[in-house]
């Protein structure tokens, strides 16, 4: 486990790295194009600071888009009390608490580190899971905090927003954009390519972030409630009920414990999380160690 923390803090700065190396590459090619190589210092510039900016906002981003709106105890002493119980279980300090008003069974945590966390709920989910396996999704999001696994998927997702923002503006380049190469095809083409490409790389981006961040969280929160049954059994549910939610990004999608877009055949290829059924045969195969 241990191991996993020290990779996902290694995945960061990979992260970053190939975010900003993606942009600039983006900015060199686009320079070319139009013989201005301020372009491409330009666009490293903006890179650089908007990777720090998202460091800092993406969890708040993340939250906002979500619809979360926090919670404190007297708001739901159910959720509060599960979340706070395993809390001081692992000694994870507290997260700030979240509830987002959508029918569909999800859950997800977000921040830069356990000190800078928080745990949003649908009220779906509360509205289906019994305590012990609403205990269990909650101490699966715990688990993403406490492996650092929410400061990737926090990158992850500004990532995909930065790649979709920079698609659109090289399509409207392409194709509106003012000078003498506005007739050149290479620049027609550069912008198809982008529109194509663009989300293309954020999916494979996203699918990139190994699946073994969904087992390790399993394992981490079968762990804590010391009841795989507990989880498995919630995981089935959100199989067999889930449904799309009302407020849905394809570039929060890997944050959620269950995809919330009920993706296709060509969205499973790209998939970030492993299937339920490996996931529920996994806590079961737990449930003898204890």
């Amino acid at each position: 486990m241990y191991s996993a923390v020290r990779k996902n803090k290694v995945n960061t700065v990979l992260i970053l790295v190939f975010f900003i190396l993606i942009i600039g590459g983006l900015g060199a090619l686009a320079a070319w194009i139009y013989q201005s190589w301020t372009i491409a210092i330009v666009v490293v510039v903006i890179a650089a600071a908007y990777a720090l900016i998202q460091y800092f906002a993406a969890s708040a981003e993340a939250l906002a888009l979500s619809g979360a709106r926090e919670i404190q105890k007297a708001d739901d002493p159910r959720l509060w009390r599960i979340v706070e119980n395993l809390s001081i279980t692992t000694g994870t300090p507290m997260p700030r608490v979240f509830i987002i008003d959508d029918p569909a069974p999800n859950a997800f945590a977000t921040g830069r580190d356990p000190k800078h966390a928080a745990v949003a709920a649908t009220t779906g989910l509360l509205d289906m899971m019994e305590d012990t396996e609403l205990e269990g999704v909650m101490a699966h999001e715990l688990g993403h905090v406490r492996n650092y696994d929410i400061r990737v998927s926090m990158i992850v997702f500004g990532l995909v927003v930065a790649v979709g923002m920079i698609a659109d503006l090289l399509v409207q380049l392409a194709f509106w954009g003012r000078g003498r190469n506005n007739n050149n095809p290479v620049v027609l083409i550069f912008g198809l390519v982008a529109l194509i490409v663009a989300p293309l790389l954020a999916a494979i981006v996203q699918a990139a972030i190994s699946r073994q961040r969904e087992y390790l969280a399993d394992a981490t929160g079968a762990l804590t409630t010391r009841y795989p049954e507990g989880l498995a059994r919630a995981l089935e549910k959100l199989q067999t009920y889930g449904r799309p939610m009302a407020k849905q990004t394809t570039s929060m999608a890997h944050m959620w414990i269950s995809d919330p877009s009920r993706p296709g055949f060509m969205a499973r290829l790209f998939a970030t999380h492993p299937p339920i059924e490996a996931r529920v045969e996994r806590l079961r195969h737990m449930e003898g160690s204890f």
